[in-house]
């Protein structure tokens, strides 16, 4: 007798989310990017800001989302969480959550205010950078602790993925300045900055010492698989992040800092941002060639390819920075070019995602290991097994 397939059962909230890492806040962070980024686009755009408004309100509608699916997570699949820690492959993406709350918290000032009000605004944007500066600073802290004593990682197994909790206080560095002129005149705006020169000065000091590693990796032990190949753009993200911030320092100088200072930071966004940038398109130029030839050899969508998001859009508040402070045209053609690959990208990944989720596919679990017999092994006279 022929008896009818039963349909699958629902599956229930809490074990939807046993497989939610925290790679998801990256939907966030280029989600935030494509307001931030499109913000100096804005005044020769008509209608565009408004669009950036509602852009960075979905990324907010996301953050506390994600945030609640996470809670439960914790709550419910504690053994999986500490899982995900334990995992070198995972535990660095808790990095991506100190970057979602400044990207929200940086876009709330930038263009969420037009929704929610200036004092709204300016509220949300200190305490969520409070919230992911400290986040951020213990995952740059507890990432390499734990790759060092718990995961016992081996050169020919580093990624770009490595570089996520270290770029998080860069994102604070950058996010900060314009909340200095929130602060009463004197020290507590003096302190605020240099507290974000301090985070710049972390962040790309920790840079400098992983980012070898990387780039060894990729030359001594060939393209990376194919599902991590749009990891390469992350590179971009401490470079256009850095160069973002030296130019916020610069914004805010003046009337912060002694007046040989605050000519120094506007010396310093200048000298900094103009080769590092040079040296962003360099890899971007090197990434884009590896995705290609790994789409050639069937790359298939993955939550990797965010990659491709917020990296870019640093690049592009990047880039804007240089233009306001070398006064060159020549800056604003980059920006627009690279915020349409931003654009083009983040619309490409969010596309995946809900399709991704609607199959079932990004939520799930591994799948299970298929049952094969055992080889036979021989051993030689030395008791080796071969």
């Amino acid at each position: 007798m022929v008896t009818a397939a039963q349909p699958a059962p629902p599956l229930p909230c809490a074990v939807s989310v046993r497989h939610l890492g925290p790679n998801w806040y990256a939907t966030v962070m280029g989600t935030a990017v494509v307001a931030t980024a499109g913000t100096a686009l804005s005044p020769h755009v008509p209608g565009l800001r408004g669009a950036l408004a509602g852009v960075w309100a979905l990324s907010l509608v996301l953050l506390v989302t994600l945030l609640c699916a996470r809670a439960v997570h914790w709550a419910r699949h504690r053994d999986q969480a500490r899982a995900h820690l334990l995992d070198p492959a995972t535990a660095p993406f808790y990095g991506c959550l100190a970057m979602a709350l400044l990207a929200v918290g940086g876009g709330a000032l930038g263009v969420g205010r037009d929704w929610i009000g200036p004092r709204t605004a300016v509220a949300l944007d200190a305490v969520l950078f409070i919230a992911g500066t400290a986040v951020g600073l213990a995952a740059a802290v507890a990432v390499p602790y734990l790759m060092a004593v718990r995961h016992r990682v081996e050169p020919g197994q580093a990624t770009p993925v490595w570089l996520l909790p270290l770029v998080a206080p860069m994102v604070s560095a950058a996010v900060g300045p314009p909340l200095v002129h929130q602060l009463p005149p004197g020290q507590p705006r003096e302190t605020l900055l240099l507290v974000c020169v301090a985070l710049f000065g972390l962040s790309l000091l920790a840079t400098l010492v992983m980012l070898p590693l990387v780039f060894g990796r990729l030359i001594t032990g060939g393209p990376l698989p194919l599902a991590l190949t749009p990891t390469l753009f992350l590179v971009l993200g401490p470079l256009g992040q850095s160069t973002t911030a030296v130019g916020a320092f610069a914004d805010v100088a003046p009337g912060v800092v002694p007046a040989p200072y605050s000519q120094g930071f506007d010396v310093l966004a200048v000298l900094y941002g103009v080769p590092v940038m040079g040296f962003a398109l360099l890899w971007f130029c090197l990434a884009t060639a590896h995705v290609v030839r790994a789409r050639r050899h069937g790359m298939r969508f993955a939550m990797t390819w965010w990659s491709f998001t917020f990296p870019v859009g640093t690049c592009v508040t990047g880039a804007e920075a240089l233009g306001r402070h070398t006064g060159l045209v020549a800056y604003a053609g980059p920006a627009l070019v690279l915020y349409a690959v931003l654009v083009a990208a983040w619309g490409t990944a969010a596309v995946g995602t809900v399709r991704g989720l609607l199959r079932g596919e990004l939520l799930a679990g591994p799948g299970p290991v298929p049952v094969a017999p055992r080889p036979a092994t021989a051993r030689t006279t030395s008791g080796a097994v071969r």
